[in-house]
């Protein structure tokens, strides 16, 4: 029901601030000291910590205009057209916990909002297709790259409701944003467990039972006695399932490359199959996908789910169901990356070869009981992952149908008893 509070409407310069973020050297780029967000970093609606650059302390301290606060508002002013969503110009994310007292990179900037502009309300308010559709119509800019001005951010019109509605709206909207986020802490926690169960099994050979097995020489270094190397095609079964995008497609989802984060078993997103271009290969529910070029040999997840994917992944089985976790984790290690990158083909584009290239990795491999053990551990933490990617799926489709009813009033929150919080400012 449309509410009936009168609103007053205004333009966004009225009410922030801006900061713009500093074009930092990259001679200057460490591996230690202050960490620095670039717009290569953001995803749909946040940051990408895992791969932060770096600079000394010593010059970090003379930059302090442009710390990172967690909920800072950021707007990405140089980017793509919106064919390129995930680099898109005019992007609106939100600074997460994990990346407070960063600082930021060039082509993007600061939103400070007023004392009568919710911060909360202000990172919705920009997730509007009004604001995205509004934003996109002022850039300019060539084919590969587009920009838009501060003038234009500040020109943004929109109806501003009293504080106390603000703060509803917000609070309706944060609340599917801190389930996702729950779940996706979860998911992380789930991810380093399986990956240190990994470790300390089949790395550091502390598997249940080790004590009572005596370890021996092999080309790979020392090992437990009777386990086995063997080739990666005899733990994986490559599935060169191809197809074309089609109509016989439609009771599957379209898994691109930029959909499976860095070093993680979880996928963020899908497209519908219609997206999907030729030349792909169909996987099924628990097959394990495998970046094949060379940006991408970090890229390994288990699908929860049956798709395609274009043929930059290779898609896998384990070859008997013991080994399914063992298979998964073996591909996720950063020596199969290793591998990968050594062994790539083509000088333009590098990328692995499975015949006669990556089949042949050579793999230390548990006896079967071992494998099953891990799989009855790990195979729940996987299941759990796919889990709650539906359930984050779930929740971003509700927050994205309700965001837009509730900036335009459509929907009255004004008779809801909501614990809107405070003003965060």
């Amino acid at each position: 029901m449309k509410t009936s509070l009168q609103v007053n409407e205004t333009d966004l310069g009225s009410h922030i601030r801006t900061r713009k973020g500093y074009a930092f050297k990259s001679m200057w780029y460490s591996d230690t000291g202050c960490r620095i967000v670039k717009v290569s970093d953001f995803t749909d609606d946040s940051i990408d910590t895992s791969n932060l650059v770096c600079v000394p302390e010593e010059i970090a301290k003379d930059y302090q205009n442009y710390l990172l606060d967690a909920g800072d508002v950021i707007v990405q002013t140089v980017g793509s057209w919106p064919s390129n969503p995930k680099s898109v110009v005019g992007k609106v994310i939100r600074v997460p916990p994990n990346a407070s007292s960063a600082l930021l990179n060039q082509n993007a900037v600061k939103l400070i909002p007023d004392n009568k502009l919710e911060r909360r309300y202000l990172f919705y308010l920009l997730r509007t297709d009004d604001f995205k559709n509004y934003i996109i119509g002022t850039a300019q800019g060539a084919a590969s790259q587009a920009s838009i001005t501060l003038d234009s951010i500040r020109s943004y019109r929109f109806a501003l409701p009293p504080l106390p509605t603000q703060r509803k709206i917000a609070a309706i909207l944060s609340a599917y944003d801190d389930l996702i986020e729950n779940n996706t802490r979860r998911i992380k926690i789930l991810e380093e467990m399986a990956q240190a169960l990994y470790r300390e099994w089949f790395v550091n050979f502390r598997f249940p039972g080790h004590e009572k097995v005596r370890m021996e020489e092999s080309e790979l270094g020392p090992k437990p006695e009777g386990w086995e190397i063997k080739r990666l095609d005899h733990v994986v079964l490559f599935q060169n399932n191809g197809t074309n995008a089609g109509e016989h497609l439609s009771d599957r989802v379209y898994l691109p490359i930029d959909c499976i984060p860095r070093k993680s078993l979880a996928i963020s997103e899908v497209k519908s199959w219609e997206e999907a271009k030729s030349s792909l290969h169909l996987f099924d529910e628990g097959d394990i996908i495998f970046g094949a070029m060379r940006p991408y040999f970090h890229k390994v997840v288990v699908a929860p789910f049956k798709g395609v994917t274009r043929k930059t992944c290779f898609v896998f089985k384990s070859v008997i169901p013991e080994y399914h976790a063992f298979a998964a984790l073996t591909l996720f290690q950063d020596s199969t990356v290793s591998f990968a990158n050594s062994h790539s083909k083509g000088a333009t584009i590098p990328y692995a070869a499975w015949s006669q290239s990556m089949d042949g990795m050579e793999v230390v491999v548990p006896p079967v009981e071992i494998a099953e053990k891990f799989e009855k551990l790990v195979s729940p933490m996987i299941s759990r992952i796919g889990v709650m990617y539906f359930q984050n799926t779930a929740l971003r489709q509700t927050r994205d149908f309700l965001l837009p009813k509730l900036i335009s009033g459509e929907i009255d929150v004004e008779g809801l008893e909501i614990k809107a919080g405070e003003l965060v400012s």
